[in-house]
């Protein structure tokens, strides 16, 4: 009796348990934009949704492709190397990129530009060069290389790197979508996980309430909006029902977040980004 018991037990875990449950290991080369939208919710919103995620940063504040690849290259110890495993976060000061890119098998690696540098073309010189560099240390050999696609500043941002865009926030979203246009295509057409069209998209039903300084995202919201997006990305799975989201926003605005997150994303697999 108890054998047949056990026997109906184990069919009923194994028929419902969901099979598509995933463990994906993402590193990204960043700065703190991919801290905003990867150290805090992402991890929660995959658990929520029965995957698991090994999540690594890269980090210097403000560093752009140009000294990615100068560090990687010189091999300098100027890293933070963030990292979250079981939903527990570490982190190691003054590693060098290599390192951080040895100590997985990263099925994911995203490359991003610095904000003010990522609507302008000519700052890309570099990242072919950069990947290269990258690719040559991994050790997976299935790697997929991404593109972050970062966020246009807050519309009332007086800093001197709103400058190159007239100060204002849809200029520099239409020049990020041609300068990603332009530039990807020579690096292989990366599939683009696009956390500055969500922002726009949200932006657009919430207003203009996403960042905190400007620039970076908000705690709660503007972080929770590019989680949502990165979710999905990488996932695969509708992000749009997740039913994760922090106490410190409502229901209705995490629907919001993940509505356009899962529109940004379905967008951007055709090609298509939202004009504003």
């Amino acid at each position: 009796m108890m054998k047949k018991t056990l026997c109906i037990l184990l069919f009923f875990l194994f028929t419902f348990l969901p099979l598509s449950a995933k463990l994906i290991k993402v590193l990204a080369i960043g700065n703190s934009f991919s801290q905003d939208a990867i150290e805090q919710y992402l991890y929660e919103l995959a658990r929520a949704q029965g995957d698991s995620l090994v999540i690594g940063n890269a980090y210097i504040g403000g560093c752009s492709i140009d000294r990615h690849y100068n560090n990687l290259l010189k091999d300098s110890a100027l890293y933070d190397y963030r990292k979250i495993v079981d939903g527990i976060r570490s982190e190691k000061r003054k590693v060098t990129l290599k390192s951080i890119i040895r100590d997985e098998q990263w099925d994911v690696i995203s490359l991003q530009q610095a904000s003010q540098l990522s609507g302008v073309s000519t700052s890309f010189n570099n990242l072919q060069r950069l990947k290269n560099l990258v690719q040559s240390y991994t050790t997976n050999l299935h790697v997929e290389f991404v593109w972050h696609m970062t966020w246009a500043y807050a519309q009332d941002f007086q800093s001197k790197r709103f400058e190159p865009y007239d100060y204002n926030q849809r200029q520099m979203y239409s020049a990020i979508v041609s300068t990603m246009l332009g530039v990807l295509p020579t690096i292989g057409n990366p599939r683009i996980i696009p956390s500055g069209t969500t922002i726009q998209l949200v932006r657009h039903r919430l207003g203009d309430i996403l960042c905190r300084d400007g620039m970076h995202l908000s705690y709660t919201l503007g972080r929770y909006t590019a989680a949502c997006t990165w979710c999905e990305f990488l996932t695969g799975k509708i992000v749009d029902g997740n039913p994760y989201y922090p106490d410190t926003i409502t229901e209705e605005e995490a629907q919001i977040c993940q509505e356009e997150a899962h529109e940004a994303v379905f967008m951007q697999e055709r090609g298509r980004f939202a004009v504003f």
